[in-house]
């Protein structure tokens, strides 16, 4: 019986290697720093969620959820998962700027964009998850 899988995790050809992996290390070092600040209670964070008006619990939760997402990106294996994790996390951040605390949603669109490509590019990970979970 053999233990290899004929779907790859990683994405095929050099290119979307390179691709993929600049985009990985891009949104790990900003999802460190942003869910670190956050876990850290950093005082411009902490403002940011009064703002918000859930509580601050919310902060450590969505720092953690930050912080985990980074790590998942950066293993090849758990990249689509860590990726769509991180994209979800953003496309609600963005909703946060436009509809709660007003600012800039551009920030947190950029990196939606980065965590669904990488996503994207690992998406035959994903799709063989979902075969063996269904």
């Amino acid at each position: 019986m053999s233990t290899t899988s004929s779907v790859s995790p990683a994405p095929r050809g050099r290119g979307s290697n390179v691709l993929s992996w600049t985009l990985r290390v891009l949104a790990a070092a900003a999802f460190l720093a942003a869910g670190g600040a956050k876990l850290a209670g950093v005082p411009m964070m902490v403002e940011i969620f009064q703002q918000i008006g859930v509580g601050q619990w919310f902060r450590v939760v969505t720092g953690a959820v930050e912080v985990i997402g980074a790590v998942a990106i950066l293993v090849p294996a758990s990249a689509a998962f860590g990726g769509l994790l991180l994209a979800v996390t953003m496309f609600f951040a963005a909703l946060t700027h436009l509809f709660v605390i007003g600012g800039s949603p551009l920030p947190a669109i950029i990196l939606l964009l980065i965590t669904a490509t990488v996503s994207w590019l690992h998406r035959s990970s994903l799709s063989a998850a979902f075969r063996r979970a269904g």
